[in-house]
C-alpha cells in the first residue's frame, strides 16, 4: 500500500461519516461465543454489559431451577451482602419476638405487668440473645409454648451461623480478578496509522502473572441473499500477553489494512451495530488459580482520535514506581 493510500485511510477514521474503504475482515473465522444463532443474530443489544456479564434473561426455568441463593449471594457486593443478612436479621428477630408476644403476658418472666409496647421490646431483645446463644438469664421463658419456641430458635441461631460463616469464607477464598478497564475504548495513533486501545490496571494489592487477553470484533455483515449475519472476528493484538501485571495495561489492536477496521468510520461502525468482546484471564498468584475478567465497548463508547494520559507518578525522593489508578480513564485529543 502507498504512503498515499495509508492517509486516505488515516483521515477517514478521523471523519465521522465517511464509508469504509475495504470489507477485509468480513470472512474472517468466527469463533462460537455460545449464544445461539438466534441471539447472536439479533441488532440493537449489547451481548457483554461492562461488568462482564451476559445480557442474556433465561426463561422458561421452574422456580427451584431459576432460584440458586448460594450462587446469588456469592456474586454480590459486600454492601449489599452485609445489607442483605442485617436485614434477614432483623426480621428473623422480629418474627420471633412477635411469636413470644403473641404468646400472652406470661410467656416470658417478669414482664406481665407491662404495656404491650414494652413487652414487644422485651421478646425482640430476648429474641436476641437466644438468636445468638447469648444467655444473660434477665428474661426467661415460662411457659411450654414459649420454651418450644426457644428450642427452635436456638437451633435456627445455630443454623444460621454456620451458614453464614461458610458463606462469608467462600467469599474470602473465592479468588476473582479485580481488573478495571477504562470506560473508553480509544481510536489513537499508532506508529505511521491508527489503532484501537483500551487500558486496564489491577485493583487488588496482590499480583497476577501469565494475563492474556482477547478482543473480538461482533459485527453484522450482509449476506447474499439478504441476511444480517453477526460476525465475530478475532482482532490480533500488539501484545496478547504479559508475563507480569504491577501497574497498567494498554491493549493495542493495530489497524493495519488486514484488519477488519480499516477504513471503518464511526458511523460505518454504528452501522453494523460493533461491539468489542474482551477477555482477560490470568494467574492468582496468592490463590494459584486461574481468574478471568470480561467486559465490552460499543460503538458509542469509543474516542476517536485521543491518546490515554500517563498514570506513572514519579516521586524524585521514591525508589518505587507508583501508579494513580484513579487516572486510568484520562485521555487527550491529538
Amino acid at each position: 500500500m502507498t504512503m498515499q493510500t495509508q492517509e486516505i485511510r488515516t483521515a477517514d477514521f478521523l471523519r465521522p461519516g465517511t464509508r469504509a474503504v475495504t470489507e477485509a475482515g468480513d470472512d474472517a473465522a468466527s469463533p462460537d461465543l455460545g449464544l445461539g444463532r438466534g441471539l447472536a443474530e439479533r441488532g440493537g443489544r449489547r451481548l457483554l454489559n461492562r461488568d462482564g456479564t451476559f445480557n442474556v434473561r433465561r426463561l422458561g426455568l421452574a422456580f427451584g431451577e431459576r432460584f440458586a441463593p448460594y450462587h446469588e449471594v456469592l456474586e454480590l457486593s459486600w454492601p449489599r451482602f452485609l445489607g442483605l443478612v442485617s436485614g434477614l436479621y432483623l426480621a428473623v428477630n422480629l418474627f420471633f419476638a412477635a411469636i413470644y408476644w403473641l404468646l400472652g403476658p406470661g410467656a416470658l418472666s417478669g414482664f406481665a405487668n407491662d404495656t404491650s409496647i414494652q413487652r414487644f421490646g422485651h421478646a425482640f431483645f430476648f429474641s436476641v440473645q437466644t438468636f445468638a446463644t447469648i444467655g444473660y438469664g434477665q428474661i426467661g421463658p415460662t411457659t411450654l409454648a414459649a420454651n418450644v419456641v426457644t428450642v427452635i430458635e436456638a437451633f435456627t441461631g445455630l443454623l444460621a451461623v454456620a451458614l453464614l460463616t461458610g458463606l462469608i469464607f467462600a467469599r474470602f477464598a473465592r479468588p476473582v480478578a479485580a481488573i478495571r478497564f477504562s470506560r473508553q475504548a480509544l481510536i489513537a495513533p499508532y506508529e505511521r496509522g491508527l489503532s484501537l486501545q483500551f487500558r486496564m490496571a489491577n485493583r487488588r494489592a496482590s499480583e497476577m502473572i501469565d494475563l492474556e487477553a482477547r478482543v473480538l470484533f461482533a459485527h453484522f455483515v450482509d449476506t447474499p441473499d439478504g441476511r444480517r449475519l453477526r460476525r465475530f472476528t478475532p482482532l490480533p493484538l500488539e501484545r496478547d500477553r504479559v508475563t507480569f501485571f504491577p501497574t497498567s495495561w494498554t491493549v493495542v489492536h493495530p489497524i493495519t489494512p488486514e484488519s477488519p477496521l480499516a477504513g471503518r468510520s464511526a458511523a460505518d461502525l454504528a452501522a453494523m451495530d460493533a461491539e468489542f468482546l474482551v477477555l482477560v484471564s490470568g494467574v492468582d498468584e496468592v490463590f494459584a488459580t486461574q481468574v478471568h475478567a470480561r467486559t465490552s465497548y460499543r460503538v458509542d463508547e469509543l474516542i476517536w482520535g485521543a491518546r490515554f494520559d500517563e498514570i506513572s507518578v514519579n516521586a524524585p525522593d521514591d525508589p518505587r514506581l507508583s501508579v494513580d489508578i484513579s487516572h486510568i480513564d484520562d485521555y487527550k485529543k491529538v
